[in-house]
Formats: C-alpha cells, structure tokens, sequence
C-alpha cells in the first residue's frame, strides 16, 4: 500500500497538543480526511538536517499522529487460538485499532499450510478494508529462551520470508530449546539467535523484503531470556530487533473468581526452572501493575539496557487466544485432520456459555501508540523502529506528547525515542502534553489520570558485564500530581544537562495501586506493585508507560 501524503488541511502551524485542545481527535483527523486510511501527518516528515561535517545541537523532530496498534494476535493459524481471522479483525476494528499483527505460533502445520491460508485472508482484508494496517506476522521460539514477535512489512516476499525463517530458525522446530547455564547446547542455541536475527537483517539490506521488525515477548514469564541473551539479540541488528514487550498479554488472567485463587495478570504464574537464568530474583516472575518485572522496576533490567545509550522499546499487547467471559469454544476436528496435516483450526462454535480465557480483544485493554508522519504499513513500522511509543491500560489516556527542548531554541524539540545534544550546563525542559480519557473505556468506566512520574537515569555507555540487570543511577526524580485535570494540559519540567549524559522516560497511573518500588523507596517511592493472587482486577490498577528521549550533553 502507498504511503500517503499530508492532506490539504493539514496546517503546519498546529502542534498535535492544539489540535486535541481543540476537539480534533486522531480520527477526527482521518475522517475529515474523507478516509480513515488518509495521511495526516502535521508537518514536514523530515527534520531540518545540520550543515555537513558540523553537528548541530537541539533537535526539531516532526510533528506526530499516533496510530494504536497490537502486535501479538493470535487465530485458528495458531494451534493453540480459537478464533477466525475475521473475528479478531472485526474486534480490533470495534476497539479503535489502526494496525494489528496476526502473530501465529511456529509450527510445520503452519509453516507447510497454514501461513499461505492466513496470507491469502490478509490479502482480501486489506483490499476490502484500507482502513486498516493487517501485517502477517510469526511467533518465533527462540532458541534457548522465550518467544519473539517476527512481521514483515507488505510486499511479494512476506509469506516466504517468514516461513523460510521459522523452518530454518525456530527452536522449537528445530529442537534448539535447550538454555540451561551449562548445558552442552546452550552455547550453540544462543548463537543460532544472534544468528537468525542477522539473517533478517540481510533479508532487508538485500531489498527481498522492504521492512522487518521484532519484539521480545513476555520475557521475563519464564526467566529463561537472560540479560545476556536479550543484550545480543539487540546488538546483532538494533534496526531489527528493536525492543520488548513492556507488558504481556492475558491481562484478564487474575480477574477474581474467573480462574482461581493462584492467577496473576499476564499468566504470570511460573517459578525458575532449570532453564531460566539463576540471577533473576523469585519477585521477577510475577507482574507489576500488569507490566513485566524488567520494565516496571526502576532501575532494572530495561534500565539497565537504556543506560548503555542503547534505544530499546516497549510495547504492550493482548496476546489473544482465548477472550475473557467469551462463549465460543473450538471446533471439533473432521476425521483424519489435525493442526500438522491443516495448518488451521476448524472454526469455533458457540456455545452461549461462558469458557475459559485470560485474554481481552485487540484494543480493548492493552494499547501500543506509535507516532508517524504519514499512513502506512511502512511509517507504523518507522515509528516503532524510532522509538516514538507509548503504552497504555485501561484507555488511561486519550493522548500523550512528549518534547525535550533546549530553552534558547525555537523549534519543537525532540521526542521518543529521539536524542537530544546539549552541552553542559544547558536549561533544557522537559514538556508533556497530555489528553486525557474523554469517554468510559470498554468496561464503562471513565479512566483519571492521578500522576505523572518523570524517571531519570544517566548514560554509561556499554557494560563489561553482559549479565547485568540493573541501573544504580536511574530512579523518580518528579511526580507531578494531575488528579483532576481534564481535556489537553502540558507540564513544562525544567531539566539541567550536568556533566554526562542521560535520559528521561514517563510513568503513571490511575492512582489506585501502589507501594515501594523493587529497588527501594529512594529509587521508586510509590510504584507499581503485584496483586495478591486470584485477586488482579485490571480495569482498576491501570498505568501507562513512555519510552525514553535522550540527551546527550557534549563539553
């Protein structure tokens, strides 16, 4: 699908802020448009470039729509889902999702049958319906650790893209699954990883596929991807691998009474094995206000990572195999047909009563906003490679604008996911622009933002241990309390650039749950904290999460 220019309308001179102030929503601005595929983008797609050879300080960064997505949705292309494609699609559709992966896990069925079936329904859903951004995707099992979000952007070689990767890649397929510290397979499925990741990398710089892009699925469910492991999958090919799932899915894993009195959100519910690695503490198992361990602890792994000087996103996702309160339940098999003969699950059947789940519709709980300058398949998968993302439960916020600016410059500033260069001493500020919820979520709750934490860790460069997972400089230096504010409002947060460099990153809540943070009250005075088992009603500890900006501060 063709990139879409800036309509008419557009006015270069509004920042996305004003236009929210003003009552223009996101689809506000596509359906005046006259299509909800339209381009919007509000201003030049490209900063201002620095005179040869003469790096220039500040930033100007466009201006930014943001497309919600999901990238981790699962159909009857997956042996372990249930519903059709064009029922998932229909739901992201009702949840106000612009983009979506269909994420099926590997398989031979899938690999063999499967993957050519879902692509010939992908084909007719975006001729039908340019309203929305389908990608075909693969849940990759990575060998010796956890599992991956694979997707290539739309093109001839997409479908063989992804299955000459899961035949000739996948752990499970290929019996790689072995991650022990120890083991005498560990080392050679590690490097077959790092491996697989650069074969994409060249499957891309080659021009056999315009784009390709994954994420790291619930990493720490298991414990079994080490920080070394993640550390290498980045580095291998930091344009391909770009990040993690901040939160899993199944957020509706603990909603009480649903599916015991031992469920945690996220179906978090596992202890270290013998594969998982030995340095991850019990506490990193279980999930934080439904975030992952690795991203909810200030000052933990993902800080850790960031604190290199690294970009390496978050997202969050439904995961949807199995929906909760639903009445729909699997299909029986014909005679002689299974997943590995079909590569498809028969259609569902309904039952009119309810059955098991853990898991929310696309776009109904979990959201991923990605911040573009056109409408597309390739801009959604430019933004998530930019790092201009933010997250968040519930339909905490209806928007969220992030700049950091030198105070004697003009221009809009730099925002996730971006650098900004400084030099020391510099006043630089830190704006947030926030829209908050202005209808009741899917739950008919109307959501309240109750703060902002603004979380700041310095820049070290890269670690001689590989292993490590945790960021002793990075903790809350501000919580700005916004009970009560509605409609559009900006926090102006005043920064100073000291002698090195750093970042910032966004954090907040509906105020509802809270405690000391993993690392202590001085790191983290009033985090995210673990529900009591059985007992994780999501629609009521719902947080939002940013990436970072950085600002690099020269002499």
């Amino acid at each position: 699908m063709t990139e879409q220019q800036l309509p008419s309308w557009a006015d270069p001179s509004v920042s996305p802020a004003d236009l929210d102030a003003q009552g223009v929503s996101r689809r506000g601005l596509l359906r005046r448009a006259g299509l909800f595929g339209a381009a919007f983008a509000l201003g030049s797609a490209t900063p201002a470039l620095a005179a040869p050879g003469r790096p220039r300080l500040g930033g100007d960064d466009p201006r930014l729509a943001y497309l919600v997505g999901d990238h981790h949705v699962h159909s009857v292309y997956s042996h372990d889902a249930k519903y059709t494609f064009s029922q998932q699609a229909q739901a992201a559709a009702k949840y106000g999702l612009d983009w979506m992966v269909f994420n099926e896990h590997s398989n031979f069925g899938h690999a063999y049958y499967g993957a050519r079936m879902e692509h010939a329904e992908i084909v007719r859903a975006r001729a039908e319906n340019p309203r929305q951004l389908i990608f075909q995707g693969l849940e990759w099992y990575i060998p010796a650790a956890e599992h991956c979000t694979v997707f290539a952007a739309p093109g001839p070689h997409e479908t063989d893209l992804l299955t000459q990767f899961e035949l000739a890649y996948d752990g499970k397929l290929l019996g790689y699954t072995e991650g022990s510290a120890g083991a005498t397979d560990t080392a050679r499925n590690e490097a077959h990883a790092v491996k697989a990741i650069k074969w994409l990398a060249e499957q891309r710089r080659s021009g056999y596929v315009d784009d390709v892009l994954v994420l790291a699925n619930h990493p720490l469910r298991l414990g079994i991807d080490s920080p070394h492991e993640m550390r290498g999958w980045r580095d291998a090919a930091p344009e391909i691998m770009i990040g993690m799932e901040g939160a899993p899915g199944a957020q509706g894993a603990a909603i009480p009474s649903l599916r015991g009195a031992t469920s945690i959100r996220g179906e978090y519910e596992n202890k270290p094995s013998a594969q998982s690695w030995s340095g991850y503490p019990a506490d990193a198992y279980l999930t934080y206000g439904g975030f992952d361990w690795a991203t909810a602890t200030v000052g933990g792994l993902w800080d850790s990572m960031l604190a290199e000087g690294s970009l390496f996103s978050i997202t969050t996702n439904s995961d949807n195999h199995r929906t909760v309160f639903d009445t729909w339940k699997n299909g029986d098999w014909p005679a002689g047909q299974n997943f590995d003969n079909t590569g498809k699950l028969p259609d569902p059947v309904n039952t009119d009563t309810p059955q098991p789940g853990s898991d929310f519709w696309p776009g109904e709980f979990s959201r991923t906003h990605v911040g573009v300058t056109r409408y597309g398949y390739r801009s959604v998968m430019a933004g998530l490679r930019a790092g201009r993302v933010w997250v968040d439960h519930g339909h905490l916020l209806d928007g969220l604008d992030v700049r950091v600016k030198r105070d004697c410059d003009a221009g809009r500033g730099v925002t996730l996911g971006g650098r900004l260069r400084v030099r020391k001493g510099e006043r630089i500020t830190l704006y947030v622009t926030v829209t908050s919820a202005s209808r009741p979520n899917p739950q008919g709750i109307l959501p309240e933002l109750a703060h902002v934490d603004v979380i700041r860790g310095a820049v070290r460069g890269p670690v001689s241990d590989r292993d490590i997972w945790q960021a002793p400089d990075t903790k809350v230096v501000q919580t700005k309390d916004v009970s009560g504010r509605k409609g559009t409002y900006t926090l102006r947060i005043p920064l100073t650039a000291g002698d090195e460099s750093f970042y910032v990153r966004l954090r907040g809540s509906d105020g509802k749950r809270h405690g000391t943070g993993y690392l202590g009250a001085s790191v983290d005075p009033h985090g995210p904290i673990p529900h009591e088992p059985g007992n994780g009603d999501p629609w009521a500890d719902t947080w939002f999460y940013s990436n970072p900006v950085f600002v690099d501060v020269t002499g």
